[in-house]
């Protein structure tokens, strides 16, 4: 359900709240491929994330926060367009040749479209996976900056042959580290837009795919985890010995990038105007010799990413905002990555749009949860291994697998309070509970030329086309 008017009672209610304020900077993290135990501040034992633990102790910590999908391309355009995948252009991964994926429209509505227009520089420094070089949504479309990946295929080597600088193709020596230059390019953004207000949007690589790190982040882990030493680990780009050491030397780096984010933000005396929020695009991966079961990388939650059980889309978040979130807190708020949307819209005092399944979650930033409205439910579909949905409303889970098959599969329920794991199906004993979930089922998907359960997802065959799509 489309909930614009909540979103803009909200948004008046920010805006009387906040009307001498100037717009807060906003600082998104995305990390890719973290499962829900992979700080440490979510349960990780094998490593540290310490700066990143220092988001949740100097602010907030979400428990029950959701993830746009269970794959890189959806969740990133249902968190820029403040839409679930029942709803959102980009529903699956869609590769285009050379290089991209799927273009969304020209004319669709986005976060950093609507904060430019409210006045905020816009950079995104990491990997996009929503539209090839030169189409319609090509990152430069949408944001005043660009510095990464433009293709997510592409993101799987860390050392790849080239990046893209706006819409310029930076060549690469093939041997340079791609996650330094692109956290320098973020870094250099934050400084020269320190009179604010700014968006930046840092999509980081990590850790995703390949298992590459700079050999002195692998070292230590090497001696840690030495039973591993004679391991091979190959995605894309250079193999890896002991990938075991590789997994949490990336997260070491990524967590002192993290860090240095935060300091910087110190340095220039604008930390207690920016609002920093890390979370995760989808549930822990299986490649390049990653073991997310040896890590424990989705905590007490079944699945990984491409599952729409609890651990391919429940995602860590965390928010920071001194003097405005208060140091330590935890929130069990429900609430997914097409909220974005509608929260940054509130804080910078800009009308949300009339399509959108986001909630704003100011309320729950402020420490106002009695004026925080909560979701009828979230709702998630894929395409991939069969065919699936979910959706979560109140303390109930359902989800249906098998759809490519048979269209009247069998809903599976769960009480996550009691089953986070979603090892007891419970379907058969609370049979208006699977009707409602039915009900949701059909109130939530709209259908879509490119997406439909029971065939092969269309392909494009090569860039022009996929820019027209």
């Amino acid at each position: 359900m489309l909930r614009s008017i909540a979103l803009l009672t909200l948004t008046a209610f920010v805006l009387a709240g906040q009307a001498d304020a100037a717009q807060p900077n906003i600082v998104y993290i995305l990390l890719d491929d973290a499962g829900y135990g992979d700080l440490s501040c979510y349960g990780q034992q094998k490593f540290k994330t310490p700066n990143i633990d220092r988001i949740a102790a100097e602010g907030m910590k979400f428990t029950d926060h959701y993830s746009g999908s269970t794959v890189c391309a959806p969740t990133r355009c249902s968190l820029l367009t403040g839409l679930h995948t029942g709803h959102t252009f980009v529903r699956g991964n869609r590769e285009v040749k050379p290089e991209g994926q799927a273009a969304m429209p020209a004319e669709i509505i986005t976060i950093p479209r609507l904060l430019r227009d409210a006045g905020y520089k816009t950079g995104a420094f990491g990997k996009w996976g929503l539209g090839s070089p030169g189409s319609t949504s090509d990152p430069v479309e949408h944001f005043d900056e660009f510095y990464g990946y433009n293709c997510q295929r592409e993101a799987h080597n860390y050392y790849p042959d080239h990046l893209w600088h706006n819409a310029e193709r930076v060549p690469m020596d093939g041997k340079t580290y791609s996650a330094t230059l692109i956290h320098e390019q973020a870094i250099g953004f934050i400084r020269d837009n320190k009179d604010g207000p700014f968006f930046a949007f840092l999509p980081t690589p990590i850790p995703h795919a390949a298992m590459h790190a700079p050999e002195e982040f692998n070292q230590p882990f090497r001696k840690k985890f030495a039973q591993f030493e004679d391991t091979i680990g190959k995605y894309s780009g250079p193999e890896v010995k002991n990938p075991i050491a590789a997994f949490a030397g990336m997260m070491t780096l990524v967590d002192q990038q993290v860090g240095e984010v935060l300091d910087v933000l110190e340095e220039l005396g604008i930390a207690d105007n920016t609002l920093v929020m890390l979370t995760s695009d989808n549930g822990p991966h299986k490649e390049g010799g990653h073991d997310p079961v040896f890590f424990d990388s989705n905590g007490p939650l079944q699945g990984f990413k491409r599952d729409l059980y609890e651990g391919g889309i429940r995602a860590p978040l965390l928010a920071r905002w001194p003097g405005t979130i208060k140091p330590g807190t935890v929130s069990d708020h429900v609430s997914a990555h097409w909220d974005m949307l509608p929260t940054f819209c509130a804080l910078a005092g800009v009308k949300v749009p009339a399509k959108t399944d986001g909630i704003s979650m100011v309320p729950t930033l402020m420490s106002d949860p009695q004026n925080q409205p909560a979701h009828q439910y979230l709702y998630w579909e894929f395409y991939e291994r069969g065919g699936k949905r979910a959706v979560r409303f109140g303390d109930w889970k359902a989800v249906q697998l098998n759809l490519n098959k048979d269209p009247n599969a069998p809903i599976q329920l769960y009480h996550l309070p009691s089953d986070v794991a979603e090892s007891n199906d419970v379907a058969a004993k609370h049979p208006k509970l699977v009707e409602k979930a039915k009900s949701f089922f059909k109130d939530a998907h709209v259908p879509s030329q490119f997406w439909k359960f029971g065939r092969p997802q269309k392909k494009q065959k090569n860039a022009k086309q996929k820019s027209a799509a």
